[in-house]
């Protein structure tokens, strides 16, 4: 790992992400180490929040000219595409209200809400779930309107559409324990009436309550943690959450959530991460973690693994095994995190293998 551009690149992040001028820069970055910087960058798919850290920069500490030039391009990409996403948003959010149903945003565009720049965070697809049961009756409409779409493992099916991928979910949250299904029901029928609205191309577009929204957006990083890695976004996402809802936020009650879903050890470390790598103000942090608490090895994954871990150099020459994953040496990197987030998430670890089996090959749907 090369250390000297991961702490640089951690600054150029918390000063984008904050807006605050942290750090000065010590040694001269090198035009070859701002093109290491703008590829993990892209890896992470934190480009926009980078690229925001430019006007808070000293001339001297800036990248070369050619550099800011693709990397304006790039953030034009972004903005365009967010643009895009936002339009198919409403469409999809109206057409399905009209349809009767209650689709929920989740994550995307409702996260991007939370930071200081939305348009330059980088948004890969669409998730909608719909309160009431509603999965059934939303895929049947896909079915009606002849919109070509695929069952996948994990409860949800996926499709595109006008070029941006949608996901629908049967579940709300990426917990694969069975044995908290019952509560998860609880807490969303207990926070039914305190969705948020957000408002996207002008149109008033729901999203969960702050403590159901922060907890989804953590679980969804903890799977992916638990399967084959995450990148940078998702964590700075967590970070914004908590900056965004600290006012509104009910500590205790969010507490007690991650508390009663067996995570709260691996809480802990991401809480400490967010602090001391992203930056995040410990005021901020709802609650205190152990004093004992590190998470420098939980940066070193997520360093090497970028997004959604598709970027792990150590596995690149792994063999791939459809079956398992489409990520290199697929069973050794499940076999790795299981043992690595055992003692800090145990149930999560033991039942996320079980679950994703049983629902690509069980509980898939099936015409």
């Amino acid at each position: 790992m090369n250390n000297k551009i991961q702490n640089i690149f951690l600054q150029l992040l918390q000063v984008g992400l904050w807006q605050k001028t942290l750090h000065k820069f010590t040694t001269s970055i090198s035009p070859e180490e701002w093109a290491e910087i703008y590829s993990y960058a892209t890896i992470h798919t934190v480009e926009g929040v980078i690229f925001d850290s430019f006007p808070l920069l000293l001339d001297y500490q800036l990248p070369p000219q050619s550099l800011r030039i693709k990397w304006a391009v790039r953030i034009d990409q972004i903005e365009r595409h967010n643009d895009k996403m936002n339009v198919i948003i409403s469409t999809q959010f109206n057409s399905f209200t009209n349809l009767g149903l209650i689709p929920i945003l989740q994550k995307g565009q409702g996260v991007a809400n939370c930071y200081i720049n939305p348009n330059h965070r980088v948004c890969g697809d669409i998730d909608w779930y719909f309160e009431n049961n509603g999965y059934a009756k939303a895929r049947e409409f896909l079915k009606k309107e002849n919109m070509p779409f695929n069952d996948t493992a994990g409860f949800s099916l996926e499709y595109n559409f006008n070029g941006i991928p949608i996901e629908h979910h049967k579940h709300l949250f990426d917990l694969r324990n069975p044995l908290k299904s019952n509560y998860l029901k609880a807490i969303q029928k207990k926070y039914s009436n305190k969705k948020q609205i957000v408002n996207i191309n002008n149109t008033p577009v729901e999203i969960l309550s702050p403590e159901l929204h922060i907890l989804q957006v953590n679980v969804h990083i903890l799977k992916h943690m638990i399967s084959f890695g995450i990148g940078m976004r998702q964590i700075c996402d967590a970070a914004r959450l908590y900056t965004y809802y600290k006012e509104s936020l009910n500590n205790d009650l969010l507490k007690d959530m991650y508390k009663k879903t067996g995570i709260i050890k691996w809480i802990h470390v991401l809480h400490h991460l967010l602090e001391t790598q992203i930056g995040l103000n410990k005021l901020d942090l709802p609650f205190s973690y152990p004093l004992n608490t590190n998470s420098d090895w939980m940066l070193a994954e997520i360093w090497h693994g970028g997004n959604f871990g598709y970027h792990d150099r150590r596995f690149a020459d792994g063999k791939i095994i459809r079956t398992i994953s489409v990520h290199p040496d697929g069973a050794r990197r499940l076999w790795n995190n299981f043992q690595r987030y055992f003692p800090f998430a145990p149930q999560e670890a033991i039942f996320f293998p079980i679950m994703k089996l049983y629902s690509r090959y069980i509980g898939i749907d099936r015409d």
